[in-house]
């Protein structure tokens, strides 16, 4: 009875970590972000009015970027060993009207408390006068990796989107560049570049209206980075076309202002701000989420919180699973010729924890993959643990359901499932959908190594051997579902 007791209370341990989940640490409050910038280990994002957050960790956030100038929406870039930042002065509705002025400026670094850190006097790359059907604001910012040049989408639903090219060395406006109109009804527009596409997302809907803004972003895509961008459907964003990136849910509502962030070869993040935060007072957040790509066009993925799960592999379809013995289910057999149709059928209960755990060796027991079967020494419970983490997420635990029995790594770079989760860094795991849908769990730290651990994933080296190597996202051997049964 007292083994029964510890189960239970475990398990409702590891249930009220998942109910408790919760979004970005710290600060998060921001409006209209630019993309996510790295600076000497920290990640910074600007916001309207000037200033912008902060993290050293990539989940929580806090106040302290610093940009002058004010304004709205700007974008920050890194070109070389410096960064960019441009961000419209006045302009989309700002003070009663729509002549607006965006300009760019130049600074070694983003740390304020740097003694590199001196922002360039801003200079004016192009302007609206407040009587045409057009506003200079909420600029996106693109270095074509194809070519080198750089780009600028810009504008509101009061008129046009358009495009300019700046000189990537300067951040001035390329002498004789004339604006070209590329997409109308949406605004806080960027560019991103891959496989040889080029993609414009838009912020369309309404904002500024808290928990009623309907902000959602849509994309449209072009072989050419001065268009027509056109949507899934075949209609051109300069007539109103876009295929939805991300909309309202999970109790946040109004995403706009993209920004895209590559962590790794096939694991990328989208950035954005909600609108409204149903659990934050409906206040505006910033959002991060995983960028996901299906026929080649971006989705948002959703924010892993975790949960109960079969851990699968993606290269051969077998579970993670303690390497126990494997005990039969009783069941009443009947020969298939020889049933009796006119007996009542019953459910056959799935194998209960206290059946099979007496039958676990007491110390660590090693891992290997097999058939998923239902059992309970092939179920995980995967709950956020502590209060740091990394770009878009916290980092968790990942225990056999209803025990405290804990997924780490050795300083081999072998798998154990230890008796009792302690917390050490070989037990909390960073856990990222990749780009095509499955996921990378890796271990924060390798024991006996300096660092953080950014290149070791669970990886299975064979059908059943499940291991940690490095991360190849061309491997199906990298790659797991999490199947919640």
């Amino acid at each position: 009875m007292k083994t029964k007791h510890l189960i239970a209370l475990s398990f409702l341990i590891s249930h009220l970590s998942l109910d408790s989940a919760a979004a970005q640490t710290g600060a998060p409050y921001i409006h209209d972000p630019s993309t996510i910038a790295e600076c000497d280990g920290k990640y910074y994002t600007f916001g309207t009015g000037g200033g912008g957050l902060i993290s050293e960790d990539g989940w929580s956030w806090h106040s302290g970027a610093e940009r002058p100038g004010g304004g709205a929406a700007p974008d920050v870039l890194k070109i070389g060993d410096r960064y960019l930042v441009i961000y419209g002065a006045t302009g989309g509705g700002l003070g009663g009207g729509h002549n607006g002025r965006i300009l760019t400026m130049w600074n070694k670094t983003l740390d304020p408390k740097s003694p590199d850190f001196k922002f360039t006097k801003a200079i004016e790359v192009c302007a609206s006068d407040g009587m045409e059907d057009q506003d200079a604001i909420d600029p996106g910012l693109l270095l074509d990796p194809t070519t080198g040049r750089l780009w600028v989408s810009y504008g509101t639903y009061f008129g046009t989107i358009r495009l300019i090219e700046l000189d990537p060395k300067t951040g001035e406006r390329k002498a004789g560049n004339k604006e070209k109109d590329i997409a109308i009804d949406c605004e806080a527009t960027d560019l991103i570049y891959r496989d040889g596409w080029y993609y414009l997302l838009g912020t369309h809907g309404t904002c500024c209206d808290g928990v009623n803004s309907t902000y959602n972003i849509v994309v449209g895509r072009s072989r050419s980075v001065e268009g027509p961008y056109i949507d899934n459907v075949g209609r051109d964003m300069l007539e109103g076309g876009g295929r939805m990136v991300i909309a309202a849910g999970d109790r946040v509502c109004g995403p706009g202002h993209f920004g895209r962030t590559i962590i790794d070869e096939g694991v990328e993040i989208m950035s954005c701000h909600y609108e409204a935060d149903f659990e934050m007072s409906g206040r505006s957040v910033l959002g991060i989420r995983p960028l996901l790509w299906k026929n080649d066009w971006p989705v948002a993925g959703d924010r892993f919180k975790g949960g109960t799960f079969e851990i699968e592999s993606e290269r051969r379809g077998y579970a993670l699973e303690l390497a126990v013995d494997f005990v039969r289910l009783a069941q009443e057999r009947e020969r298939f010729w020889q049933m009796d149709l006119t007996k009542p059928v019953k459910p056959v209960e799935n194998q209960k924890l206290e059946d099979v755990i007496g039958t676990w060796p007491e110390g660590a027991i090693d891992l290997r993959c097999g058939d998923y079967m239902f059992r309970p020494h092939q179920r995980w419970t995967i709950a956020p643990a502590g209060k740091d983490g990394y770009l878009g997420n916290c980092y968790f635990k990942i225990t056999i359901e209803g025990t405290d029995r804990a997924l780490a790594a050795t300083a081999d770079k072998e798998l154990t499932a230890l008796p009792h989760f302690t917390g050490s860094d070989a037990e909390l795991w960073r856990i990222e959908q990749a780009t095509d849908g499955t996921f990378r769990l890796m271990p924060k730290r390798i024991p006996g190594e300096e660092g953080l651990n950014t290149k070791y994933v669970l990886y299975s080296a064979a059908d059943s051997t499940p291991t940690l190597a490095e991360w190849d996202f061309k491997s199906d051997n990298a790659k797991w579902n999490l199947r919640n049964h």
